[in-house]
């Protein structure tokens, strides 16, 4: 059978006009901000804020906190499994073009930051809900993960990829809120204080599939860590302006979603276990339906295993079983 899916890589800007297409996940985040009344406001602020945050960790030879602005791209992955340019949407992900107002150049940043699967749904939201109903014990599907693992390697991988893309994706997440972080010694400049978890989740262990390790950073002037996950060298592969885009991007969309890990009034210390019901914490200015999030992520896998898994079973099977 012919080994390579074919991939079909679309871009939209995310900026204040940003309308989501019929394609996109529901419950992607720039989606949620960018419905409703507060649609405008919300997409303005926070760019804004993006860009505020950016100029404050790129600060030497930046006076005035203003020489930087983050263009944002929204990169949609399609999958065509038959060959046939029948598709259907894979990923979704975030791209970073970081603007010089001082040279009026445009460097590319960092592919990956937010990371959105109907795949992972599927897998999260009922393959393992339908595994674990009714059993008196919490487990995981034997194979789970590894047919989203092996088709995100294999797009990375891709020609697609690569004629698009110069580096590997950096793939930007919350930490768990059932995990203690450790503070280490280690400290970068920009990326700031690593923290080490007390044992691998399973978040990690689905990203491990996909080929991704994961450090854990707390930027300076940050409150948590944050999770990093990527491909290769973290610190020595990107630079620190590539580095800023992801941190003041995904840390700006954490405030606005976890606001009570990431926008929290109180540091956090030296062994750290992060806190969903802390009250202790401020809220941004934008609108976010974190409830709605929450209840389309089912959907939205039933969705998949309708139209995705269950109609290319037989070769999707086969695909993953020959795929190294």
């Amino acid at each position: 059978m012919n080994k390579d899916f074919k991939f079909k890589i679309h871009s939209i800007c995310f900026d204040e006009d940003y309308l989501p297409s019929d394609n996109t996940r529901i419950t992607t985040n720039f989606a949620n901000l960018a419905r409703g009344e507060s649609r405008q406001a919300n997409l303005r602020n926070t760019l804004k804020m993006i860009d505020n945050r950016f100029n404050a960790l790129a600060h030497w030879d930046n006076p005035h906190g203003a020489r930087y602005s983050v263009a944002l791209e929204i990169i949609s992955v399609d999958v065509d499994i038959e060959g046939s340019g029948q598709t259907f949407p894979s990923i979704e992900v975030l791209k970073t073009n970081i603007v010089d107002h001082q040279t009026n150049e445009r460097i590319e940043g960092i592919v990956g930051n937010n990371f959105s699967s109907y795949v992972r749904d599927y897998d999260f939201s009922v393959l393992l809900l339908d595994h674990n109903k009714d059993q008196p014990t919490f487990s995981i599907p034997d194979n789970f993960g590894d047919l989203h693992g092996k088709m995100f390697k294999h797009f990375v991988n891709s020609d697609a990829y690569k004629q698009n893309f110069k580096k590997p994706p950096v793939i930007c997440l919350s930490v768990s809120d059932n995990k203690i972080y450790h503070r280490t010694e280690n400290q970068h400049p920009v990326l700031g204080v690593e923290y080490q978890p007390n044992e691998s989740s399973l978040t990690e262990q689905y990203f491990k599939k996909m080929g991704l390790q994961v450090r854990y950073f707390m930027p300076p002037n940050t409150v948590a860590p944050l999770a990093f996950y990527f491909f290769g060298d973290l610190l020595n592969d990107y630079t620190n302006l590539e580095l800023i885009s992801t941190i003041s991007t995904m840390e700006t969309f954490q405030k606005i979603y976890r606001p009570e890990i990431y926008n929290a009034n109180a540091v956090a210390g030296s062994r750290y276990q992060p806190n969903l019901k802390n009250l202790d914490h401020s809220l941004t200015q934008i609108v976010y339906d974190r409830a709605e999030r929450s209840q389309l992520a089912i959907e939205q896998g039933k969705f998949t295993e309708q139209h995705f898994i269950k109609p290319y079973q037989t070769i999707l099977e086969q695909w993953s079983a020959q795929y190294a």
